[in-house]
């Protein structure tokens, strides 16, 4: 189940036996008399539930990194927290937007719902806008014509895989992030990928790919570029499936120099 839903749920049936005691039950019990189980719990859990739901669905959301498409940007096991309102506040569990605060930036780091699988967040960059054409074509990234510039830097080791990648800095409108090739892939796509989201709206060839982002969604791409699953194999977010823009780093066991910001 959601857990968004879950938590939902959890507030209503304390929320209701919270007001339930407060105007029926308690007219009826003695001083003397001690509330139910389930009243007690109730009542004393409802103010903490409505607390997180609150912070949680408006203010932000801490979510764990589960593989390493963003990698050298996240590592597998960072705990991160996600801003909830930058792109607009939204209505709990439904993901509706109700009110226009901004929208996604190229650059920023951005969880969202799978578009092919609600129930899953993914995490990856915004690259392309509605109405962006993007081209990634032998491993060069370019917008509406315009390559985006990259330096290269030095190399990156990879601890988990013990092998060394080539790392680039690479500047997408006022954000410069690093990312990491693999020299041994091809920058061939080959063919669209069963499922995308919009059959049609790329063009595949031997040497990358080639998008036009349709109107009211975005391309995504992990900064891992030859590791990650995205938008170049099953399609475009949809705004709908926005969930908030990913900001700090908060926790990781193994390595607690990885606490702070990033872009």
């Amino acid at each position: 189940m959601n857990f968004a839903l879950f938590l939902f749920l959890l507030l209503s049936v304390t929320g209701l036996v919270w007001l339930l005691d407060g105007f029926v039950l308690r007219k009826y019990r003695t001083r003397e008399e001690k509330q139910p189980w389930w009243v007690e719990y109730s009542v004393s859990f409802f103010p903490v539930i409505l607390v997180v739901f609150l912070l949680r669905s408006f203010l932000v959301e801490p979510f764990k990194i589960p593989s390493g498409s963003m990698i050298p940007t996240l590592l597998i096991g960072d705990f991160i927290l996600v801003n909830k309102y930058t792109y607009g506040i939204r209505l709990p569990v439904a993901n509706r937007k109700l009110i226009e605060l901004g929208s996604p930036q190229r650059g920023d780091v951005m969880v969202f719902r799978y578009p092919l699988n609600a129930s899953q967040d993914y995490i990856k960059r915004v690259v392309g806008q509605p109405g962006d054409r993007i081209e990634y074509v032998n491993k060069q990234l370019t917008i509406n014509g315009q390559p985006v510039p990259i330096e290269k830097t030095e190399p990156y080791y990879d601890l988990e895989r013990m092998r060394t990648y080539p790392q680039f800095i690479e500047r997408l409108g006022d954000t410069a992030h690093r990312l990491i090739v693999d020299d041994s892939v091809s920058p061939g796509m080959g063919r669209e990928a069963p499922g995308n989201t919009h059959p049609g709206a790329c063009q595949y060839s031997g040497s990358g790919v080639v998008c036009r982002v349709p109107a009211g969604h975005y391309f995504m791409m992990g900064d891992n570029r030859d590791n990650s699953e995205d938008s170049r194999f099953w399609g475009f977010v949809p705004d709908e499936n926005i969930v908030g823009r990913a900001f700090f780093i908060w926790m990781n066991f193994g390595n607690m120099g990885r606490i702070g910001s990033f872009r």
